[in-house]
């Protein structure tokens, strides 16, 4: 899977650099030789590693994947009965890794004979937004297939610096941001944090960022400027709101590349580099992958439901879950709402069917056209959406927005203006800040605790 400790490349003194420190891939591989060595005496099932931003975090990745024991990253701000939760239903044991200690050895060939490629590589833990986090197992395969294809839609090559400064406890940052790199052959540089004068500073051509990164660069015109000399800006995780799509276009030149995928699938759809972007979109398919949306009669927007190589192996000991997964006829459900252009086959994601399809007055209706309508309001920071009952409407819109110097009537007036009138706000509240989980994505069940239905 990661070509370029083959060799393939060549060695490079600067391949890998992670929060300041920085390593060739002949002492990376043997930092992560040291580790499958460690993994092969202890006879673990699977192994645990803090996922920080650091060098032992992507040796100890790599380590795994070489010793074939599947790899559970674990948030480094996970409290006791997170991180004991993830522990007990993996069985994964953590194991000290020092950078400094290096070997030679290669994994026992008879080991790597009885490995396949469907074999689990990594254990990723969701959100756990419905009940404890479930272990979502990937296979080498779904991860090789999932990085080739993105390989070939970014066009990214050895000859790229990828930068940024994600967590590596999610697709993201880890199988994007340092398993693509490895992969590909690019140097990577995390920015241990992803601050706008990080990636400034980072002279790279290729940069990974999800909504808030880029809407802290936006905020910053010399920031975004300083990335001009880039080949591709890619977003994701969340819907890059429009206004920040423009900002970073005009102050640095480029169309940010947005791109749709979850632990479950991997990513699945992807704006082209050199291809037509527009904000709000995710472009279309990968190759191998197939989408359709299961739609109401005459409703433009559905769930979005998809196949392909890149889809996980299933839930960890939860069999049950992981069947309630798929349709009968064998396509999985992503619990997202999403709409297709019938001309060019764009996706366009308007939110979770849990959240974000708001049923007012006989519309199925997006919420996230609707945040993005706010956002581009000039007093307007944040917007969250969703629907809360009403006995007349079944749902009633309510927006939580961050702004200053402007009303609720004013904004609900605005929406109008620019969407149909059955999508304008019913109600808004101004709220200090949107609450958001480590990759920017509001949660908006912590808004709809305190959303309760209007008296009145």
């Amino acid at each position: 899977m990661l070509t370029a400790l083959t060799g393939v490349h060549g060695d490079r003194a600067d391949a890998v650099t992670v929060a300041g420190r920085t390593a060739s891939y002949e002492e990376l591989l043997g930092a992560a030789r040291q580790v499958a060595a460690d993994l092969a005496e202890s006879g673990v099932p699977a192994f645990a590693v803090t996922a920080t931003p650091t060098l032992e975090t992507v040796a100890a990745v790599v380590g795994a994947l070489l010793a074939g024991v599947p790899c559970v990253p674990l948030p480094p701000d996970a409290g006791p009965a997170e991180r004991g939760h993830i522990l007990r239903d993996s069985g994964a044991r953590p194991i000290e890794v020092d950078f400094a200690r290096r070997s030679d050895r290669t994994p026992d060939p008879a080991t790597a004979a009885a490995r396949t490629p469907d074999d689990p590589a990594l254990i990723l833990y969701t959100s756990g937004t419905t009940g404890a986090p479930k272990g979502v197992v990937l296979s080498s395969a779904a991860i090789t297939a999932d990085l080739d294809a993105l390989a070939e839609a970014w066009q990214w090559s050895a000859e790229d610096t990828l930068v940024h400064g994600l967590p590596l406890f999610h697709v993201h940052g880890l199988v994007l941001g340092v398993l693509g790199a490895l992969r590909t052959g690019s140097r990577l540089v995390h920015t241990g944090r992803p601050t706008p004068e990080a990636y400034a500073a980072a002279g790279g051509s290729l940069y990974f960022g999800v909504p808030t990164v880029w809407s802290r660069i936006a905020r910053q015109p010399q920031a975004a400027a300083a990335l001009s000399g880039a080949r591709l800006l890619v977003s994701g995780s969340a819907a890059l709101p429009a206004p920040v799509f423009r900002d970073i276009e005009r102050a640095s030149g480029h169309r940010i590349v947005e791109r749709y995928g979850m632990t479950e699938t991997l990513i699945t759809v992807s704006g082209r580099a050199g291809g037509d972007l527009h904000p709000g979109t995710v472009g279309t398919p990968l190759p191998g992958i197939s989408t359709r949306i299961a739609a109401e009669d005459g409703a433009e927007i559905g769930e979005l439901q998809l196949t392909g190589p890149t889809l996980f192996s299933g839930y960890l000991g939860r069999p049950e879950a992981t069947a309630a997964a798929y349709t009968e006829d064998g396509w999985f459900r992503t619990g997202d709402i999403a709409a297709v252009d019938e001309k060019d086959g764009v996706h366009r994601i308007v939110g979770r069917a849990s959240t974000d399809l708001i049923k007012s007055g006989g519309y199925r209706i997006g919420a996230g056209e609707i945040e993005n309508a706010l956002l581009d309001h000039p007093r307007v920071r944040e917007a969250a959406v969703v629907g809360v009952p009403d006995a007349d409407l079944g749902q009633r819109i309510v927006a939580f927005v961050v702004a200053e110097g402007v009303s609720g009537a004013e904004l609900t007036d605005f929406v109008a203006a620019h969407l149909s009138v059955h999508k304008r706000p019913r109600e808004v509240r101004f709220v200090e800040a949107v609450p958001r989980n480590a990759m920017g994505k509001p949660q908006k069940r912590l808004l709809l605790d305190g959303a309760a239905p209007d008296p009145t």
